[in-house]
């Protein structure tokens, strides 16, 4: 049966079963991650070093989350990729796959290409894709056959800077390249205290800035060796796109955990990369296959021929449910599932755990919960009705002065259809429920509207640990179903019932592909832990 509670109290507190991990350092790591209810190494902001004359930019590490923005109660994918190799128009066509990524990055968006000379140029910007680019000229500076662009979400408690956008570009003794990364490296302390043991000098706090030091002292030769060589020292989730004057490089770190495609337009026959195929859709590239985990694949833009690497043997598969469950558009393939099919699914399953007895409709909360309620209307026999509109152009109800005028706020991004919802019994799918305060505040809206019940169904498990692997994620004290039991979370929130989908049963609908993704967020099983740095060595200072 699914997790309900009903508005009878219960006293039991939600446990989930894991494998405990072998390995005195592995095991420790795995209890502070366990059980700590907000572990340093996830909650804290890592120390800028020196912002003025930085190398590269510097990205504060995205394990902590924006708090102030009580509008919008989802975790945050930090990035999106997109790269063109092969079209005179390869810039222009990023430019339209990044305004099809908005989604994954709204703070910063950029653009590096290769020019007819052979150099690569670079625009970047804050703000979304359309305002960095609104002059013309940005990207007609951008002209030429290759191109990699990159969109950016911004952490809790950062400022905004120019410096934090991507594609980042430097030179080093063999020429000029850009890179643009997704994900987040779990080994980044102890590969930034080696390095600078041996004299390597940071100026960022950046985990990119690591892959491109590794890079840069790589004995390995060609250039394929060379990446395949830092990459392999890397531990965590990246999926990164390299661009040099002739070549282009998709990497993806061998779990699988961020997604990256591989397409071709036909006219042309230019390759194309990107976070999701439904960037592919719009520049006309057919989808050809997934960039596999822990493959490199090369274009060299001058014949335009494609080659493969593999970074190291095979190791389980961990690509991240989430993007199944929120993150990507329904429109998109992800890990070589329709996205749209994943969420009927999850709203299926949920209603045969879960069903609602008595209620009149079902509702999703837009955007992301569409098919999950449309699977829970199927499901159950329920009417489907859009209940609840949403204002994609209000901006952030943080900067409100007051929390009354915050409240108000929502009411601009979440709008009641009043004719679907007075008298009813509703029932309300939503995707996730990582603090509660965007439920909160839509059962007190429906209330308002005149529903007469409010039931609450969640499409995922309750997340209890915070992402180790790109996403931008509360703190686990922050996380409301690791703080509360199932009642208490229904009491915060005020509904009439509540109900997630449980573990169990978003394994049974991968079948034989459950162990292939990461549910560390629902079940705690981390399946790559970071490495911590050896102590560091006390030198006097040189005079």
């Amino acid at each position: 049966m699914g997790m309900v509670a009903a508005a009878a109290p219960s006293t039991s507190r939600l446990l989930y079963h894991h494998h405990h991990a072998t390995g005195s350092r592995r095991h420790q790591l795995q209890q502070r991650l366990r059980y700590s209810p907000n572990p340093s190494h996830l909650a804290l902001r890592r120390r800028r070093l020196s912002p003025a004359g930085a190398l590269f930019p510097d990205r504060i590490t995205p394990f902590s989350y924006n708090a102030d923005d009580e509008s919008d109660d989802h975790p945050r994918e930090e990035c999106g990729l997109v790269g063109v190799v092969g079209d005179p128009d390869a810039a222009s066509l990023c430019y339209l796959g990044l305004q099809k990524l908005q989604h994954r990055g709204e703070e910063g968006a950029g653009i590096v290409s290769v020019g007819a000379d052979g150099k690569l140029n670079s625009v970047t910007g804050l703000g979304l894709v359309a305002d960095v680019f609104s002059d013309p000229s940005r990207l007609a500076s951008l002209a030429g056959p290759a191109a990699i662009g990159h969109v950016r979400y911004s952490t809790a408690g950062a400022v905004a800077s120019l410096r934090n956008v991507q594609p980042f570009l430097a030179g080093y003794r063999f020429g000029q390249v850009a890179v643009a990364h997704n994900g987040n490296l779990v080994n980044y302390q102890a590969l930034r205290s080696k390095l600078e043991a041996r004299g390597s000098i940071f100026n960022t706090t950046s985990d990119t800035e690591v892959v491109l030091h590794l890079l840069s002292t790589s004995l390995a030769r060609p250039l394929l060796a060379r990446i395949c060589d830092a990459c392999e020292r890397l531990a965590g989730a990246y999926s990164l796109l390299f661009l040099t004057a002739d070549k282009m490089f998709a990497v993806r770190d061998p779990h699988g955990f961020r997604p990256l495609v591989l397409g071709r337009r036909g006219r042309d026959g230019a390759v194309v990369f990107a976070s999701e195929t439904c960037a592919l859709d719009l520049i006309d590239a057919a989808y050809e296959r997934e960039v596999e985990p822990g493959e490199v694949v090369m274009v060299d833009r001058r014949d335009m021929s494609v080659s493969s690497a593999c970074l190291v043997a095979r190791v389980p598969r961990r690509a991240c449910v989430f993007e199944h469950i929120y993150f990507s558009l329904p429109n998109s393939v992800v890990f070589s599932h329709d996205v749209h099919e994943r969420r009927t699914a999850f709203g299926r399953a949920l209603a045969e755990e879960s069903p609602a007895l008595g209620a009149d409709v079902v509702i999703p909360v837009p955007d992301s919960g569409f098919y999950a309620a449309l699977g829970f209307s199927r499901e159950s026999g329920l009417e489907f009705q859009q209940g609840l509109i949403r204002w994609h152009y209000s901006g952030r109800s943080f900067i409100q002065p007051t929390q009354a005028v915050r409240d108000l706020a929502v009411k601009l991004k979440l709008a009641p259809v009043h004719g679907v919802i007075r008298g009813k019994s509703v029932v309300v799918v939503d995707d996730s429920l990582v603090r509660g305060t965007t439920s909160s505040k839509i059962v007190r809206l429906l209330r308002d509207a005149g529903a007469r019940e409010v039931h609450m169904r969640i499409a995922s498990p309750p997340v209890v640990g915070s992402c180790l692997y790109g996403i931008d994620t509360p703190s686990d004290g922050e996380l409301i179903s690791n703080q509360m039991d199932l009642e208490g979370v229904r009491q915060l929130i005020g509904s009439d019932s509540l109900a997630f989908l449980s573990l169990d049963k978003l394994h049974s609908i991968y079948g034989e592909e459950a162990g292939d993704y990461c549910d560390a967020c629902f079940s705690r099983n981390y399946p790559v832990l970071p490495t911590l740095p050896e102590p560091a060595v006390e030198f006097d200072e040189e005079d």
